[in-house]
């Protein structure tokens, strides 16, 4: 059986050692290892932890991105409930598998700091799928599908944020369980949508 490019290896193994030992916790030298490369190796593919935090949310996570800017650029394409169903299960799913990874960085503040130091140098950050998630919305809003009088960011934020919630609010109840994504992203949707549409 052949083995992984190394660039795949190197971003499977940060995906993992992110997931059980934290962003924080989780060091260049031990996904190296993990990988079965050199740490040299791994700074032929990416410039540091940063870089690789960003292509494990963008390789290895629910695709969010790439579904905002596909929608953005053909509004209309179905229905508002439809789209805004998706985008938030998309985003709970997201939000549900990125934050075990990055929370340990809450725990930090010099390297939480230097982690959003290097977010903002590489044009990233947490704030990116609401920016997307609001041109989204006015695209809508121009196409004639969004009142006029919405503020997209507000609601863009009211998505996102729930969805985010969705992640940690959780795990005290009875069973430990968040809401079924499927059911909660059509919900979530549908009561947004109250407020938006025309």
């Amino acid at each position: 059986m052949q083995q992984k490019p190394a660039r795949a290896r190197i971003l499977d193994a940060a995906h993992e050692l992110m997931l059980t030992v934290g962003l924080a916790r989780a060091t260049t030298k031990e996904i190296a290892r993990a990988a079965g490369c050199s740490e040299a190796a791994l700074y032929k593919h990416f410039t540091g932890k940063e870089e690789l935090f960003i292509e494990v949310l963008r390789e290895r996570l629910p695709a969010l991105t790439p579904l905002l800017r596909a929608l953005t650029a053909e509004p209309g394409r179905h229905t508002l409930e439809e789209n805004l169903t998706e985008i938030a299960r998309q985003a709970a799913l997201f939000y549900e598998q990125s934050f075990p990874i990055a929370a340990s960085l809450y725990a930090e503040t010099q390297l939480k700091k230097r982690h959003d130091d290097a977010m903002r140098q590489m044009g990233s950050g947490p704030h990116m799928p609401i920016e997307g998630l609001d041109t989204y919305l006015r695209a809508e809003q121009a196409a004639g599908r969004v009142r006029p009088d919405t503020d997209t960011f507000a609601a863009a934020s009211l998505l996102l944020g729930a969805c985010a919630q969705r992640a940690f609010a959780y795990d005290a109840t009875s069973n430990g369980e968040p809401p079924p994504v499927d059911d909660f992203a059509r919900r979530l949707a549908r009561t947004l949508l109250t407020g938006i549409a025309v």
